[in-house]
């Protein structure tokens, strides 16, 4: 069967993915914030797409960038990405997925831009729902956490839209690569004592899991703040400056104290949500955790004493990961 190319476009990241049987993927991403250079948008969509080398094969994507604030309102977000895709690829190759679970064509995504913002939890919902029809997914990524009730194979959110989704528990702005530690925690630990933290975007997620070894720098697919990388120096003076301090100044074990803390507090936001959301399913329903932040929703299952559920079929342990590409390359084939 001809290949389908899942594309998601993301505030941060751009994604393109194709499946090839039921166990073969190959992904290719790109850091892209569409709020820095807008106008670049078409090229770095026809570049992911292109680096695949499936040439004119049909594209189904979702978007997520039109949150950026670049955009005057989501709704002209979405349609500056549709049109950024339909000058990137050619009108008649591309689908896009709605809130609802369905494809359209680009015409008309363009008469219902708001049901195609942040399509993507969707996606990665209905491919785990194909081979698990009763769970909760936990899909923590590097910005958001989704916690998405499946029943019956169907996806069973009482949320549509990202507002509806964050007053239902479904959505939980936390993620582990990009959310600022200043607003996961208010205070950290320092010598044993509660120290206020920073309101400056000095340090984010990825700095705390990188120091306690529960990412790699090849995983933390972000910029950080001061635009430097991921060595432990670096990220140790980000976090020092959490509290405004130099590594230096702060005693042993001061930073561990400091990452601890924020994994705790993600840990603590998901689980609330998780318990909103377990509490209207079946007693019994198993967690699947997938996504960058796998280690915080298994986490946040454990705290719920929720089951989790650790073989959920071809591509579930990835879904977060490849985001809706590979969901999208699945589905589309159907």
């Amino acid at each position: 069967m001809r290949p389908v190319i899942g594309l998601d476009v993301g505030g941060a990241n751009t994604k393109a993915a194709v499946v090839y049987g039921e166990t073969r993927v190959r992904m290719v991403s790109e850091p892209f914030e569409v709020w820095r250079e807008p106008d670049a948008l078409p090229g770095a969509i026809a570049d992911v797409v292109e680096r695949l080398e499936l040439g004119a094969a049909p594209v189904a994507m979702t978007t997520t960038a039109e949150i950026a604030d670049v955009f005057p309102s989501k709704r002209e977000g979405v349609l500056f990405v549709l049109d950024a895709v339909r000058h990137a690829l050619p009108a008649g190759r591309v689908r896009v997925l709605t809130t609802s679970g369905d494809l359209i064509d680009l015409g008309a995504a363009r008469a219902v831009p708001l049901m195609c913002a942040a399509a993507n939890w969707m996606a990665t919902a209905m491919l785990v729902a194909r081979s698990l029809p009763d769970a909760i997914l936990v899909d923590c990524g590097g910005t958001t956490t989704d916690v998405i009730p499946l029943l019956g194979g169907a996806v069973a959110a009482r949320g549509r839209t990202d507002l509806e989704r964050l007053l239902a528990g479904e959505l939980v702005y936390t993620g582990a690569l990009r959310t600022n530690v200043a607003a996961v925690v208010s205070h950290v630990p320092i010598e044993g004592r509660p120290c206020p933290v920073s309101s400056e975007l000095f340090a984010i997620a990825a700095d705390a899991h990188l120091l306690r070894g529960s990412l790699t720098p090849s995983q933390c697919t972000c910029t950080f703040p001061d635009h430097r990388g991921a060595s432990p120096g670096e990220v140790r003076t980000r976090l020092a400056r959490v509290v405004c301090a130099d590594a230096e100044q702060l005693a042993d074990g001061d930073l561990e104290a400091i990452a601890a803390s924020v994994e705790k507090a993600q840990v603590g936001a998901i689980a609330t949500a998780l318990e909103r959301v377990a509490a209207r399913l079946p007693t019994g329903v198993p967690v699947v955790a997938v996504g960058v932040g796998a280690f915080l929703a298994r986490a946040a299952a454990a705290r719920c004493r929720l089951p989790v559920q650790e073989n959920a079929g071809p591509f579930a342990g990835r879904a977060g990961e490849v985001a809706a590409a590979v969901a999208l390359s699945v589905l589309a084939r159907e």
